[in-house]
């Protein structure tokens, strides 16, 4: 029997991909990672539930360092952090490919929202799922050796209705519990009293309009993103968007014009499916922040990790830190993070 072992959350998700792998004739084996939240014991009851032995990952150190700390560094740097996205690939599915080697285990899988394919030649596929849920963005920076090894139980899934009736049907402890949150560490959403709690926030400054004449104070740049138009506090003749963050001078630029850009870099590219940039450059649709929406553009290598970016029509408010996700249809070519 196939070994696969399994990212069990204590969610509906991971525990219906149990139950799933389980029909498929896979041999499951949980794992729960700790990152200090205080969820093992929950993971712990939904695994006795279903029969699956789990193993908890103590990787509160690892994430501290690759996901806590790169999240404040990002804010303390004026760009808008993508935990998750870090957090797949230095954290969890690391964790999970380190146990499975452990045991033996040629597979790993998750409760994500995606699915894996295969082209011609037999190479692995990141593909986006049937469910309108599709995670695959959140899995773009991960690379093909451990995609290779992925199943996502949940890929074939029409919606989250389906998942809880199989939990219900299966009578799963957690068939009605709610879903996680954005960002897992930081559970009330609040993420500027996060940064204030670990001494990051930063100062206040001026808000200024595009010819530099100043309009007001802000309450520092981790409060603001490119594109934002709520909870300014600024009156004016129409409304205002946030333009841009200048660290350096520590000035929050509004103006009265929605924020559009027709290029952008990025850097730290992941190419899930390399074959596609042989050439140097690849047409696709591509995604600036975890959303449905996607537009087309044509991705230039230049070197060095990095991309340049040119859509067909101007998008709205690609903020920098954020992740570019690229797709042919329902595949995932790859990703990488915005730099403006």
């Amino acid at each position: 029997m196939k070994k696969v072992v399994l990212g069990l959350s204590g969610g509906v998700d991971s525990a219906v991909s149990a139950r799933l792998l389980r029909e498929q004739g896979y041999e499951v084996y949980g794992l729960y990672m700790d990152v200090g939240l205080d969820g093992a014991a929950e993971a712990q009851r939904v695994a006795d539930a279903i029969n699956v032995p789990l193993y908890i990952a103590h990787q509160e150190e690892t994430f501290e360092r690759e996901v806590r700390s790169y999240f404040q560094h990002e804010y303390e740097s004026a760009r808008t952090p993508n935990p998750c996205v870090v957090c797949n690939r230095k954290v969890k599915f690391v964790s999970l490919c380190q146990y499975a080697d452990e045991i033996g285990a040629q597979y790993i899988a998750t409760g994500h929202y995606a699915r894996i394919g295969h082209d011609a030649q037999g190479r692995a596929l990141l593909m986006r799922a049937r469910s309108p849920k599709d995670q695959s963005y959140m899995l773009a920076n991960l690379p093909r050796s451990v995609l290779e090894r992925c199943v996502f139980p949940l890929g074939e899934a029409a919606d989250k209705a389906e998942v809880r009736a199989l939990a219900r049907e299966s009578q799963i402890p957690v068939a009605e519990k709610k879903d996680s949150m954005d960002v897992c560490f930081i559970q009330d959403g609040d993420y500027s009293a996060w940064l204030e709690s670990r001494g990051a926030a930063l100062p206040e400054g001026n808000f200024v309009d595009e010819t530099g004449r100043v309009l007001g104070r802000h309450k520092g740049l981790h409060h603001y993103t490119v594109g934002q138009r709520k909870g300014l506090g600024i009156a004016s003749t129409g409304r205002l968007f946030v333009h841009e963050l200048r660290q350096d001078t520590n000035e929050v630029v509004l103006s009265l014009s929605d924020v559009f850009r027709e290029k952008i870099t990025v850097s730290g590219l992941n190419l899930c499916a390399p074959e596609y940039a042989e050439s140097g450059s690849f047409d696709c649709q591509a995604r600036v922040r975890y959303s449905k929406h996607s537009d087309p553009a044509t991705v230039r290598l230049l070197g060095n990790g990095q991309a340049e970016v040119t859509f067909v029509q101007p998008v709205r408010a690609p903020a920098a830190g954020q992740f570019a996700v690229f797709y042919d249809g329902e595949i995932v070519i790859g990703g990488g993070f915005i730099d403006g």
